[in-house]
């Protein structure tokens, strides 16, 4: 096992990676564990890994309940957060009830941000069962909703008390959402890790055959990354936008084809092709550049190109990114493949080259 400490001004938390950890889930947890608990998870993965964690609570002497919500992107919503809030309402849940997220990113981003607004704040734990959200989703304490116009829109930067990462829940996911979670592992070799990018480039087949050993290496390497950025900018003032690399584009994507038709992943690796098609458009990297960034997301079974639609409506759906700042649009490129920038964007004859292919 390998345990990392994320240092933030709220408070320092573990995280925990390792094989087999639900199983020691009670000696792990136990010190971030009020008297009572909310196991909040969903349809999928209930039937999977629901009875290791009530069975943990039980050995720690945790008085529990469960709170089971339907599966998917598209419920990534006020009406499914809401089920959470019915479900600690109807449990008498206290300010001091630990919520315990047990699933993929919707489901540690819904939890955190009922945890961060039930009762004016609860704590939580993540335990991120898919690989997305084990090197990034749940690390950081980024949580939100999806709003019609917007991914992520409504939401708080709230810290977990502690990540459990148990890499063995990588074995019962499809093939679809391990691919869409190396997404966000290539995504930190692109932007602040040329070392890391080369190794991946090397090892990616035996990733996709989930090498045990290698995943290890992988979930280690990215969260140490995303802990050492959000240690430095907790809520994202400057070095933390680096991790949207592809998000702005990406974002467009789900959006306009609509939540859960692409993964998040999907539309993250197609976006990190925009990204690196942008940067060269600005001059900073080269068409050899970007076509590594490519060939590497095929080799790991994502898409390097995103659908078509009009450029008035990848227009629209980016104005309304986070990253938008006094109106201008904000974007993270590269200065070179390894070291991710900020870049305002005023000139949309810029944008218009970059998503000529796809319009």
């Amino acid at each position: 096992m390998h345990t990392l400490t994320v240092q933030t001004p709220s408070h320092p938390y573990p995280i925990f990676i390792g094989q087999n950890l639900l199983d020691e889930a009670d000696t792990l947890l136990k010190p971030y564990l009020g008297k009572k608990a909310a196991i909040v998870t969903n349809e999928t993965v209930a039937p999977l890994y629901l009875e290791k964690i009530q069975t943990a609570l039980d050995k720690a002497g945790v008085e529990h309940f469960s709170i089971i919500l339907p599966d998917g992107e598209e419920y990534k919503n006020w009406q499914t957060l809401n089920l959470i809030f019915d479900g600690l309402m109807q449990h008498r849940a206290e300010r001091k009830t630990t919520l315990i997220a047990l699933g993929g990113g919707v489901i540690g981003d819904m939890v955190g941000f009922a945890a961060a607004t039930y009762q004016r704040g609860a704590p939580f734990i993540q335990v991120p069962t898919t690989l997305l959200s084990q090197v990034d989703s749940s690390v950081g304490g980024k949580t939100a909703i999806n709003h019609p116009l917007g991914k992520n829109m409504i939401g708080a930067f709230y810290q977990p008390q502690a990540v459990l990462a148990d890499l063995t829940t990588l074995q019962t996911l499809p093939p679809r959402e391990l691919s869409a979670g190396m997404a966000e592992v290539i995504k930190y070799g692109t932007l602040g890790d040329i070392e890391f990018f080369e190794w991946l480039e090397q090892n990616m087949a035996d990733l996709m055959a989930q090498d045990q050993y290698k995943l290890a290496q992988a979930v280690y390497h990215c969260c140490k990354m995303k802990a050492d950025i959000v240690s430095q900018d907790e809520t994202e003032q400057g070095i933390r936008a680096w991790l949207n690399l592809g998000h702005t584009f990406g974002h467009a994507i789900e959006a306009e084809m609509g939540y859960g038709v692409w993964l998040h992943g999907e539309a993250v690796a197609a976006g990190c092709v925009l990204a690196g098609r942008l940067s060269e458009e600005l001059g900073k990297t080269t068409a050899a550049d970007t076509a590594r960034i490519a060939a590497l997301l095929e080799a790991a079974n994502l898409p390097s190109a995103p659908p078509k639609f009009a450029f008035d409506k990848w227009i629209a759906h980016m104005s309304h990114d986070k990253k938008v700042s006094s109106g201008v649009m904000r974007f993270i490129g590269l200065d070179c493949l390894g070291r991710a920038n900020i870049t305002e964007i005023t000139d949309m004859d810029i944008l218009r080259r970059t998503l000529q292919p796809y319009v």
